[in-house]
């Protein structure tokens, strides 16, 4: 059985990945059939680049992701292309609904931005008053 997963590259302590689809009795950092994408886990945001149409091949050909890249596809939006694909969905119907699905994705990217301000004004703000607190006993105190 072909399995799209994760092979194991870059120095110690600062693993990068290649996506690739692998006979699935041969070993993680072993033999492989090709090599469909790219990932890097250390950038931020992660650094992620996959060859659609031959990732879609291997997924024609019954290669079945691993739980790991069916995640990394559907932050990219292509698992979502996929299953799409696989229904039977016309190219105009699908690009509304992946256009839509990109909208979401940029709105929660957004929440999320505003979240981590939010986060960071509190916690500014508590150790503002966090610092003024001591001073203020010491003076009442004299």
């Amino acid at each position: 059985m072909v399995k799209l997963r994760l092979r194991r590259v870059g120095k110690k302590k600062h693993p990068i990945y290649k996506i690739v689809a692998a006979d699935s009795r041969s070993p993680r950092d072993g033999r492989f059939l090709e090599a469909v994408g790219h990932y890097d886990p250390n950038t931020n945001p992660i650094s992620l680049s996959i060859k659609e149409d031959r990732t879609f091949y291997w997924l024609r050909k019954g290669a079945q992701p691993t739980n790991t890249v069916r995640s990394l596809l559907k932050r990219n939006g292509m698992w979502l292309r996929w299953s799409l694909t696989k229904r039977g969905d016309d190219d105009a119907k699908q690009q509304g609904i992946i256009e839509r699905w990109k909208m979401a994705q940029a709105e929660k990217a957004s929440r999320e931005a505003d979240r981590k301000a939010r986060r960071a004004e509190r916690k500014k703000k508590a150790s503002e008053t966090k610092t003024e607190t001591p001073a203020a006993e010491a003076t009442a105190a004299s």
